[in-house]
């Protein structure tokens, strides 16, 4: 777990193992290698929640994994986002940017491909419950993000019942972008 957070990453996406979208049917945009380098020392493996964009577009709800994948035997430590939105096509080589907000379980390990499918949808639900909080969706007005369409059409299946202008923020980890 990380204890500081919200974390701020921002990284370029790259080829990954393939097995998000064709074997799982949950497409990740995997990370450089410079972000992981830089997340901060206490950073558990596990699965945390957030927000992301892609370049300039809209802020979608994430889950994202750092770790090893257990389940492949990954020899290589990664950060795949899941970000909660059905993309036109692949963004390698583009810039994600991402608000960790909070840690949802320690990466594990599983008997089958059907067991994590079923875990990963349960984390995805949980992921999508709170952000609905009002705290998390405090992030949303970050200068962090870029500017694109109205915020109020930004996060799909909620409302925003508060806006504020929060200009600070802390743990800026960025990448060599």
């Amino acid at each position: 777990m990380i204890n500081t957070l919200p974390i701020f990453l921002k990284g370029n996406v790259c080829k990954g193992y393939g097995r998000g979208s064709k074997e799982l049917g949950i497409p990740t945009a995997n990370l450089d290698d410079d972000v992981l380098q830089l997340l901060p020392s206490e950073s558990t493996n596990g699965i945390y929640f957030g927000w992301a964009q892609v370049d300039s577009s809209p802020v979608y709800k994430m889950v994202m994994s750092i770790g090893w994948n257990p389940f492949y035997k990954n020899t290589k430590r990664s950060v795949e986002v899941h970000i909660l939105h059905i993309f036109e096509e692949d963004f390698y080589g583009s810039t994600v940017r991402v608000i960790v907000e909070g840690f949802l379980r320690n990466e594990q390990d599983f008997s089958s491909k059907e067991e994590m499918i079923n875990q990963i949808k349960m984390d995805i639900s949980i992921a999508e419950k709170k952000l609905l909080e009002k705290n998390f969706m405090e992030h949303l007005n970050y200068s962090f993000f870029l500017p694109s369409v109205n915020i109020e059409h930004q996060i799909e299946n909620s409302e925003i019942t508060e806006k504020s202008n929060v200009n600070g923020f802390t743990n800026f980890v960025q990448s060599n972008i």
